[in-house]
C-alpha cells in the first residue's frame, strides 16, 4: 500500500475523489459471514436497523449537513461488488478455510445492493432507518456508521487552513503510535483492528492500519475491514455480532423458546462454521443468564467474546465456567473487543497472560483518538456512541439488554419482558464513551 498524504486529501477534498464508502468490501467481516448463514437459513425474514446516537449531548443534524448525508447514503447504493472483489472472495483462504462462501451465495451477492433508507430530522438529530429482508438492511449497518461518522470529522475541519490541517494529522499520528510503542512490549500480544464502523475517515483507518502492520508485525493479526484486509493482504477477522441472537429472540414465538435462542443461534452458526469461528458472544441478553443454562456443547467452542463487561470480571466468569465444564482455559481463547484501548489491553494481556489465549479487537480508540490533537475542537473531533441495531423483526420488537444496562435497546415494554426471563445484569451500569 502506498502511503497517503491525508492532509493534502482533506485539504483537496471533492465528492468525486474521496466517497466515504467507496465499496462493498469496506464494511466488517462478520457482516458477510452472518450475511451467508442468514441468506440460507432465514431469506424470509424482514429487519428493520435503525440508528442510535447514545451521545444525545450531540445533535448530530446540527453538525452534519443533511444534503451531504443524502449524497453519501445514495453513493453507497449505487455500489456493487467488483468482479475483482468476487474473486477474492471466493479464491481466499479464511480462518484457514479454503472456499468459505458457498458458490450459490456468491452468485446471490453479485448483484446485491443496499436498499433504500428512510431519513428525517428530529429535535436536532437524524432518524435513520432502514426497512426491508434481513439480507439486504444488515449490510447498511457499517456503511451508514461509517459514513455519519466522517461527515462529522470533515464538518469538524471544514474550515482549517492546510497547514493546520497538517498538524493536526501529525499529532494524530504521533499519538497513535506512541500507543504502538507501548504494545511492542507485550510479546505475545494478538492484536486486529475493529474499528470500522466508528472511524475518524476510511483514509485514517487505512493509515492506522499500515502502522500497525509495520509497528507489530506479526503480532497484528489483521482487520475486521474486509477491503482493508484484501489491499493490505492482511487475514479477515470477524465471527458474529448481537443482531443474530437479537433477531430470533424477536421470532421466538413463546417465553420458553425465548429462553432457548441463544443457543438456538450456536446451533444455526456451527451448522456453517467451525473451528476458530466458533467463538460465543454471550452479553446480547446477560453473561450470567447464558452461563447459567448453556448447553454442555457450548464449551466445546473455540472461544468467548465478552463485549459489554469489565473485561477481567467477564473473563475470569467463563474461565470459572470452562473449568466447571471440564475445559483448561489454557487451551481456549478470549477475544476481548469493547472500548479497548491501550491501558485496557495492557492491563488485560498482563492480568490473563499465561492463563488462557487472548486476542483484542481494537476499535474506536485506534481509528478515532483525535482528543486533544486540536484542543480547541476536541468536542467536535471526539468521537461519540453512535450505533445501528436491529429495531425490529417481523414486526416485532428486537431488544439488547447487554452487561452494561446502558446499553439497553428496545421498546420498554419488551425490553421489561426480557429482564423476566434473562434477569437483571450482575454489572453495574457503566457510562458509555464509545
Amino acid at each position: 500500500m502506498i502511503a497517503i498524504d491525508i492532509p493534502t486529501r482533506v485539504w483537496n477534498h471533492t465528492f468525486k475523489l474521496d466517497p466515504i464508502v467507496r465499496s462493498l468490501l469496506d464494511t466488517d467481516f462478520y457482516k458477510l459471514l452472518m450475511l451467508q448463514m442468514i441468506w440460507g437459513l432465514h431469506p424470509d425474514v424482514r429487519a428493520t436497523f435503525s440508528l442510535i446516537n447514545r451521545t444525545r449531548s450531540v445533535r448530530l443534524a446540527e453538525e452534519i449537513d443533511e444534503r451531504e448525508l443524502r449524497d453519501q447514503l445514495d453513493y453507497a447504493r449505487s455500489l456493487r461488488f467488483t468482479k475483482g472483489e468476487m474473486i477474492w472472495l471466493a479464491g481466499n483462504t479464511f480462518y484457514g478455510t479454503k472456499q468459505i462462501f458457498r458458490p450459490q451465495f456468491l452468485d446471490w451477492l453479485e448483484d446485491f445492493r443496499l436498499p433504500d433508507y428512510e431519513l428525517r430530522r428530529v429535535d436536532g438529530q437524524f432518524e435513520l432507518h432502514f426497512h426491508g429482508a434481513w439480507t439486504d438492511t444488515m449490510m447498511w449497518e457499517v456503511p451508514a456508521l461509517a459514513i455519519l461518522n466522517e461527515l462529522r470529522s470533515r464538518a469538524a475541519m471544514r474550515d482549517l487552513k492546510r497547514f493546520e490541517l497538517d498538524v493536526l494529522y501529525a499529532r494524530a499520528k504521533a499519538k497513535m503510535w506512541n500507543k504502538v510503542e507501548r504494545l511492542q512490549k507485550l510479546p505475545d500480544l494478538r492484536l486486529s483492528d475493529f474499528g470500522t464502523r466508528r472511524r475518524h475517515s476510511f483514509l485514517w483507518q487505512r493509515w492506522c492500519v499500515e502502522a500497525l502492520k509495520e509497528g507489530l508485525g506479526t503480532n497484528f493479526i489483521g482487520t475486521s475491514n474486509v477491503k482493508l484486509a484484501m489491499d493490505a493482504d492482511l487475514e479477515a477477522i470477524g465471527t458474529n455480532a448481537h443482531e443474530l441472537p437479537m433477531v430470533l429472540a424477536a421470532l421466538a414465538e413463546d417465553d420458553g423458546a425465548l429462553r432457548q435462542s441463544p443457543y438456538h443461534v450456536l446451533e444455526e452458526w456451527q451448522s456453517y462454521y467451525g473451528g476458530n469461528l466458533l467463538v460465543v458472544l454471550p452479553d446480547t441478553f446477560g453473561t450470567s443468564a447464558f452461563l447459567e443454562k448453556a448447553p454442555r456443547w457450548v464449551a466445546d467452542w473455540t472461544g468467548f467474546r465478552p463485549d459489554s463487561a469489565p473485561p477481567i470480571e467477564a473473563g475470569e466468569a467463563i474461565m470459572r465456567w470452562w473449568r466447571a465444564n471440564g475445559q483448561d482455559p489454557r487451551d481456549k481463547l478470549l477475544v476481548f473487543s469493547d472500548a479497548m484501548d491501550v491501558d485496557t489491553i495492557e492491563s488485560v494481556y498482563r492480568h490473563f497472560d499465561g492463563r488462557v489465549r487472548m486476542s483484542f479487537g481494537w476499535g474506536t480508540n485506534l481509528t478515532n483518538d483525535f482528543r486533544d490533537v486540536a484542543p480547541e475542537r476536541n468536542s467536535e473531533l471526539e468521537a461519540i456512541s453512535l450505533v445501528c441495531k436491529v429495531s425490529d423483526a417481523n414486526g416485532r420488537p428486537a431488544v439488547k439488554l447487554s452487561d452494561n444496562p446502558t446499553k439497553a435497546t428496545g421498546e420498554p415494554g419488551a425490553v421489561a419482558r426480557y429482564r423476566r426471563i434473562f434477569g437483571e445484569s450482575e454489572f453495574a451500569p457503566r457510562a458509555v464513551l464509545v
